[in-house]
């Protein structure tokens, strides 16, 4: 179930990439950056319910949650709240058509973006050390 975690998450990372830097590129919102933003925030959900159920097991077995544990499930709820966030307002954005919105609203998808890595990294740190097994 680990590997279809990482796997998922990881789809989730090119999902989401894909549509902020396209749009950030494009310099300008569109109809198919937001679909891949909800693909993204889909997938990312999706690995997190896998990754807390087996820390929810690895509790169960007895194995205390480390302080980087701790900080994923935190981290990774906000990046979640948010990404939903930044799609509910790419979608108000591109309803309301207004081309100002359109043009600036990369500078939000950038910064969404960026806490959105810090639990990717962070599992990803916890995996190679051991952590996420």
């Amino acid at each position: 179930m680990l590997i279809a975690a990482i796997v998922i998450i990881t789809l989730a990372l090119v999902f989401y990439s894909v549509g902020v830097w396209a749009e950030r590129i494009q310099r300008t919102l569109r109809w198919w950056h937001a679909a891949f933003f909800a693909l993204g925030l889909a997938a990312d959900t999706t690995g997190t319910l896998l990754m807390s159920q087996i820390a929810g097991d690895r509790r169960a077995a007895g194995v205390a949650a480390s302080p980087l544990d701790t900080l994923m499930s935190w981290t990774g709820l906000a990046a979640i709240i948010l990404m939903a966030i930044h799609l509910l307002w790419a979608v108000i954005v591109l309803i309301r058509n207004r081309e100002h919105e359109k043009a600036v609203f990369h500078r939000f998808s950038i910064v969404v973006w960026a806490i959105w890595l810090i639990p990717y990294i962070a599992g990803a740190a916890a995996a190679m050390g051991g952590g996420g097994s």
